[in-house]
């Protein structure tokens, strides 16, 4: 078995592939030198020097999982069971394509001084002295990765300025409505909000706007969104969809035989919601990889297939603020709010029939426990009764499921 991809994803697909009982090699390719490590320690204690590195807590010589550290994969031969690597093919069995998302880069800006992604280990290595030295920051965008890096660059006491180009922040993720009180965090925390803002150029110790408005910026961090490390798929037949994911199925598996995909690097079709979904979030590349582990230990039939069609789930510490999300909200029919945006918590529902599919909470961890669970149980609420942020969410089923008060089964 072999796993494209070392971060989350690939690791934990390795994992479980041992825990379901795997017995033959396992091999984990991934294209950083460093040992494999999470993710979102990255944009918090690693940026701030609070941590030193986030690697997992996995002992992969006692699992048996060999790790292949350092090597960028160039292609995929499926004809020859074989990926490419700068170090020479690697043979395989079963496949599993665990590459992520890389982050998309500000035109014009590659190779300018000053101008930095967050997204490896390097990355936050990189950026940790400019925080320390208290730069001028100007952070381009203002969705998940740019909050949480201008609410690390505000604790370490550097002046920070958001540019969105966007009239509002997280403007492909939410509703106007709900990120509206969301604007608000930025001036709280002494951040500066650049709304319908785009950015012309950089240049050495400032950033140009469209409309002539040079913004001082000892450090420029561009968070502008990912798209799925895909491109070096091109020509092995492996199915991409429009934003370049692959096109996995409902049991993660490619339109190449003996290839599974996994985490953010595809897609796949929900009967939950009714369309496919590509999750670019931590709690994906957790999930998954139990999925595709079953199904690759199952293959020989002796048990049923495994399929993968979760509530996506993600969370992200922003400006003081544990803010966490579950579900879809894409086919919602009503939006119901518990408790004031005005305040340090509260949330949002999504429902469509009656039922809930979605779930935005603020500091309101509880909200959130319960919500998942009844999304998952499909079972039908009483929106009124969700209007009440006194009532447990789990005492908000509807009348005909036993009565307002009526635990979930």
């Amino acid at each position: 078995m072999v796993m494209v991809g070392a971060g989350m994803a690939g690791v934990q697909t390795a994992v479980a592939l041992r825990e379901q009982g795997f017995t033959g090699t396992v091999t984990v390719i991934g294209a950083e030198p460093h040992q494999p490590y999470d993710r979102p320690p990255l944009s918090k204690a690693v940026l701030l020097g609070t941590a030193e590195g986030s690697a997992f807590d996995v002992d992969f010589d006692g699992l048996g999982i060999d790790l292949l550290l350092g090597r960028e994969v160039t292609g995929l031969r499926p004809a020859d069971h074989e990926v490419d690597t700068e170090a020479g093919p690697v043979p395989y069995d079963v496949l599993v394509l665990a590459t992520g998302a890389e982050p998309a880069r500000l035109p014009g800006a590659d190779g300018i001084p000053g101008v930095h992604l967050l997204r490896t280990l390097d990355d936050a290595e990189r950026l940790r002295p400019v925080l320390a030295r208290q730069h001028d920051v100007v952070v381009v965008g203002a969705g998940w990765i740019g909050a949480e890096f201008a609410t690390a660059a505000r604790e370490a006491g550097c002046a920070v300025t958001v540019v969105e180009a966007a009239g509002r922040p997280l403007a492909e993720a939410l509703p106007a409505e709900v990120t509206a009180p969301m604007t608000a965090w930025y001036a709280d925390s002494g951040a500066v909000l650049r709304t319908h803002a785009r950015v012309e150029r950089v240049e050495p110790g400032a950033v140009v706007l469209d409309d002539g408005t040079r913004v001082p910026a000892g450090a420029v961090v561009v968070g502008i969104g990912a798209r799925p490390a895909t491109g070096w798929l091109t020509g092995s037949g492996v199915a991409l969809g429009a934003q370049g994911e692959v096109l996995a199925d409902d049991m993660l598996r490619t339109s190449v035989p003996d290839v599974y995909a996994v985490g953010d690097c595809a897609s796949f079709p929900s009967a939950r919601y009714g369309e496919r979904l590509l999750v670019h979030h931590w709690d994906n590349a957790l999930q998954g990889p139990r999925t595709v582990a079953a199904n690759i230990v199952g293959a020989d039939g002796a048990a049923p297939p495994a399929v993968y069609d979760p509530v996506p789930y993600f969370w992200s510490e922003q400006f003081g603020r544990f803010v966490q999300y579950a579900g879809h909200h894409a086919a919602a029919d009503r939006l119901v709010w518990r408790g004031d945006p005005g305040e340090p918590a509260w949330t949002v529902c999504w429902l469509r029939d009656a039922r809930l599919v979605a779930l935005l909470a603020v500091g309101r961890p509880r909200d959130m426990a319960q919500g998942r669970r009844l999304i998952e149980a499909g079972t039908p609420v009483d929106a009124d009764l969700l209007t009440d942020p006194a009532v447990p969410l789990k005492k908000a089923v509807a009348r005909h499921r036993g009565g307002p008060g009526a635990d979930l089964p």
